[in-house]
This record gives structure tokens, sequence and C-alpha cells, in this order.
């Protein structure tokens, strides 16, 4: 069983226990819990996508701290006018725990 959620402008493909890295969360304490946006679902009974959201699943998760991830360079360069710059930037990532995916009964 598996949830595909968007968090942070991303979706991602997370299950029960599964910890992530997400990026624009950099506002939540660490072990407050999260209740993230399910746009797919797929267990036993077969794959539901939702229209934009998926009425009927949850997914909880607990926020376990936050990082920041790898250094990417930004250069700048003009030939034959000696003209570089450099730059670096750092993303803000939060990591998150999936604590508990639920799925309410459909009438």
């Amino acid at each position: 069983m598996y949830a595909v959620v968007r968090a942070g402008g991303k979706q991602y493909r997370v299950t029960e226990g599964e910890t992530i890295s997400v990026p624009g969360l950099a506002a939540t304490e660490k072990g407050s819990a999260l209740e993230l946006e399910v746009i797919g679902f797929a267990d036993d009974q077969g794959v539901r996508i939702g229209t934009p959201r998926l009425a009927g699943v949850s997914v909880t998760a607990e926020v376990t701290g936050s990082r920041k991830g790898e250094k990417i360079d930004i250069l700048r360069y003009k030939s034959k006018v000696r003209h570089r710059k450099r730059r670096g930037h750092r993303q803000l990532l939060t990591n998150i725990r999936v604590t508990k995916i639920d799925v309410t009964k459909e009438s």
C-alpha cells in the first residue's frame, strides 16, 4: 500500500514509516504533525487517482528535523570581457516521516 502526496511543490510516492526530505517546509518545528495532500493511492484493490485531490484517504507525517541540501554552483561567464560571477545556493529541506496512511470506507 502506498500513496502519492504533494508537499513542497513536488510529488512523492510514500509508504508508512518512510522518511523523505521536502523543500519549502522550513517554518515547522521538530516533532509537529502534518497532514499531506493525497493525489493518488494504491492497495490490493487497485489504484485510485484524485482530480486534483483524493477524498477518503489521508496521510499524516511527523517533522523529524531540518537541514540544508547540497550546494549548487551558479557561474556566469562572458567571454572576451573578463566578466565572471560565481554564486551558490543551498536549499532548506525539512525531513518528515510518514506515520500513518488512513483509508476511510466509501459508500
